[in-house]
């Protein structure tokens, strides 16, 4: 038991540091991003296929990935998706021309999709009902605290020469401490029931997973065996409303939204990035804290619910305060004043942080904002990163001192906080988590890699379609379609998403199996059922 205990530890680190990888890679980019279009003197297109190429080969490893942690495991595609990590590092740190840019990092898109898909099924499968729920959040809280990192990396290396080199090459240290804590971790749920000394900390679940066991194909994922179908229905629906609700493009207003209440230049900038970050980083330790008591519908419903209100009320008063549209790309370097984001600096490049990057994520959620094309630059590559150093917009206009609409100005601004607070502690961490859970384990590498290729696609879909929409129907329109998007996710969640707290999977499985359509989830679902399945299992042992 002693040496059981040792281990959460171990798998502790193994979600943190996967989650710090992912968000350092995400983020990095927005600091490097300047100085590269100075070194290589990128056009606008080119910092779009540099930016998009990350989305790329997360996309590539979201279709494949799937295959390749069911047939090789999740502990060696965690250790090849580093090995392919470093390979991209070291290729941008060496990089010499554009191509070896692109390659770096369409190889770092690959590593860090497929490790989020492996981190959060195997922490999952490796640990008991009661720590799975933080455990895998964690994952979530590792990713907020790795674009912080970057951050602080890109403001510390901001003046050296070739820093850019140093910000790329040290995301190779929390992967390759992530596969130092791995070697003493089993290879799965199989080894742990080898090993009795293991079996406590999976909550004796993996004797039942080692037993015979059935065989699922790819296509069962839509079938009715085993209520699959279903299964499915969930997934897809939590990782599209995760990205239908707008947050990658809600994200883009943060420093505008600063600015208006009175926080000029590069203040609105680093308070939209720093801020939102520290703000992000309290609500996903809350969802660790909350998600194993309050349960996993409980913190999507509040959240969804706070996303709705919060982002109509910021479409309700930008009718009243208009808002500009968001920066545009700048074809021509500046070497002497970063002018990134809305409310120019004028510091020296690399003092002043971008925008906080989107993370659904955690696990393959990319960065995307589309604000960052140019409005009059159709046909440009699709932008996929945070907001990046290199993005500008018209100097703003002189901000009203009117006490109407400062006061306007203020209830955006804690409008925003808590639509940034909502995600953090619902869809953020807990889509991941589910999605970890309500499938067999013979299939749930390549389902979790299924239901992440849509939300890649979803993100990019939402972000190249925010300036369309925006000159269709208006910035305050787009947001409340956005809330109403939220309400629509809010009722599906009521009828179609179970609650899975402190279930096993068997548990989890024999739930699906008694539903043949998952509207019956409800919250009506009685105890009595739930109970009865917990001592069926316990008898099954």
């Amino acid at each position: 038991m002693g040496h059981s205990s040792s281990l959460l530890p171990l798998c502790a680190s193994v979600s943190l540091l996967g989650g710090l990888t992912f968000g350092y890679e995400l983020a990095v980019i927005s600091g490097a991003l300047l100085p590269l279009q100075l070194d290589f003197g990128l056009s606008c297109s080119e910092q779009e296929l540099l930016v998009g190429s990350l989305l790329l080969g997360a996309l590539l490893a979201s279709l494949v990935g799937g295959f390749l942690i069911d047939r090789y495991g999740r502990k060696q595609a965690i250790l090849g998706s580093n090995l392919v990590l470093l390979a991209g590092s070291l290729s941008l740190g060496l990089a010499s021309s554009l191509a070896w840019l692109v390659l770096g990092r369409s190889a770092a898109g690959f590593a860090i999709s497929l490790s989020s898909m492996a981190c959060c099924i195997y922490v999952s499968e490796l640990v008991g009902p009661r720590q799975r729920g933080v455990l895998v959040s964690l994952y979530e809280a590792g990713i907020t605290v790795g674009i912080l990192l970057s951050y602080a990396l890109n403001y510390a290396l901001a003046g050296t020469p070739w820093g850019w080199r140093h910000m790329f090459g040290w995301a190779a240290a929390p992967a390759l401490l992530q596969s130092l804590s791995l070697l003493f971790l089993p290879a799965g749920t199989d080894e742990a029931a080898a090993h009795k000394d293991l079996i406590p900390l999976q909550g004796g679940e993996a004797t039942k997973l080692g037993l015979e066991r059935p065989r699922y194909s790819f296509l069962d994922l839509f079938r009715a065996r085993g209520n699959m179908r279903g299964r499915t229905t969930v997934g897809l629906g939590l990782v599209l409303f995760q990205q239908l609700t707008g947050q990658p493009n809600v994200l883009c207003y943060a420093s505008t939204i600063f600015r208006s209440v009175g926080f000029l230049g590069g203040s609105s900038a680093v308070l939209a990035s720093v801020g939102l970050g520290a703000v992000k980083v309290a609500a996903t330790l809350t969802a660790m804290g909350l998600v194993d008591r309050a349960g996993r519908r409980a913190l999507l419903l509040a959240g969804c619910a706070l996303m709705a209100f919060s982002v109509s009320g910021i479409g309700l008063i930008s009718f009243a305060v208009p808002m500009d549209s968001g920066p545009s790309c700048l074809a021509e370097p500046n070497a002497t004043r970063l002018s990134g984001l809305p409310g120019d600096s004028g510091l020296p490049r690399g003092l002043s942080p971008p925008l906080l990057p989107t993370t659904g994520q955690s696990p393959g959620d990319p960065v995307l904002s589309t604000s960052e094309k140019a409005k009059p630059h159709p046909g440009a590559g699709a932008p996929t990163a945070p907001p990046p150093p290199a993005l500008s917009t018209a100097p703003p206009a002189p901000i009203s001192p009117a006490p109407g609409r400062a006061l306007l100005h203020w209830t955006a601004l804690v409008c925003m906080m808590v639509f940034v607070s909502a995600f953090s502690f619902g869809f953020g961490p807990v889509t991941w988590l589910v999605l970890s859970e309500i499938y067999p384990v013979e299939i749930r590498g390549r389902a979790f890699a299924f239901c992440n290729s849509f939300n890649w696609a979803a993100n990019l879909f939402i972000s190249l379609s925010f300036l369309d929409l925006i000159g269709a129907i208006g910035l305050s329109w787009t947001f409340l379609l956005y809330g109403l998007t939220a309400v629509l996710g809010l009722g599906f969640i009521y009828l179609f998403v179970p609650e899975t707290k402190g279930q096993s999977f068997a548990e989890i499985d024999q739930q699906f199996q008694r539903r043949r359509f998952t509207l019956s989830f409800g919250h009506r679902q009685s105890s009595a059922s739930v109970q009865y399945s917990r001592i069926e299992a316990s008898a099954a042992s």
